[in-house]
């Protein structure tokens, strides 16, 4: 066993949601479902994640099945120069690699992702995740974001979804550091996928990948969430 392995209480949770495969002669030991976490992982986690959602982890925590707020924000990330594949620059952060675009609900948990070229500008970004985030979730009535995506944004979420588009502010009149109201919520996210080493940077070829990363590792947050 293994510091990373999942426990066998974890593993009653997640049971269910795994397809069973093909069954043959009854084996003379018992395996554990490595291959298949594997190949969930490499061939479509996201639908994995569809059938164990972040819905669970919200009904055993006493909120409501149905989502009526989420948080929307990215993360600039490093890529190594010796790695192919789409990159580009944000002029903000001065970073060369990828962005990654998450939208939460209000327990942090991820609802929809994306990992495209940092050169995309976060509004640019931001409008089709938050499109599919309605469509998937379709209680959803307030999105909430930080000053990065003032202006039209906030109109096009609206007509495109429905919902309003909520830009948490500073208070101009303050000195120093600031917390900005539930932008905490989202970088909490962020800093638990970045406790998986194949988080710390960004080392895929293909954004695709990256992206089922994001779902992979937060499958495995809201296993221990479950278990604990």
């Amino acid at each position: 066993m293994y510091p990373s392995d999942i426990s066998d209480k974890e593993w009653e949770i997640l049971e269910p949601y795994v397809a069973q495969g093909a069954i043959g002669r009854p084996r003379k030991h018992d395996i554990r479902a490595c291959n298949k976490i594997y190949n969930e992982r490499r061939l479509s986690v996201e639908n994995a994640a569809k059938r164990f959602s972040a819905m669970e982890n919200s009904k055993r925590n006493g909120r409501q099945k149905s989502n009526t707020v989420c948080w929307n924000n990215r993360q600039s990330i490093s890529k190594n120069d010796s790695k192919r594949g789409s990159r580009g620059y944000d002029a903000g952060k001065k970073i060369k690699g990828r962005k990654r675009h998450i939208i939460v609900d209000t327990l942090g948990l991820v609802v929809t992702a994306d990992v495209h070229s940092a050169g995309v500008q976060d509004r640019d970004g931001a409008l089709a995740l938050l499109i599919k985030a309605k469509r998937k979730t379709l209680t959803l009535q307030r999105f909430f974001a930080d000053q990065g995506y003032t202006g039209e944004l906030q109109k096009r979420c609206f007509l495109k979804t429905g919902c309003l588009l909520t830009i948490a502010k500073k208070d101009p009149e303050a000195e120093g550091f600031q917390v900005i109201p539930k932008r905490w919520i989202v970088e909490r996210t962020f800093a638990w996928l970045s406790n998986f080493r194949r988080m710390s940077k960004d080392y895929e070829h293909s954004p695709l990948t990256s992206k089922t990363n994001i779902f992979f590792n937060m499958i495995t947050v809201m296993l221990n969430k479950l278990a604990t």
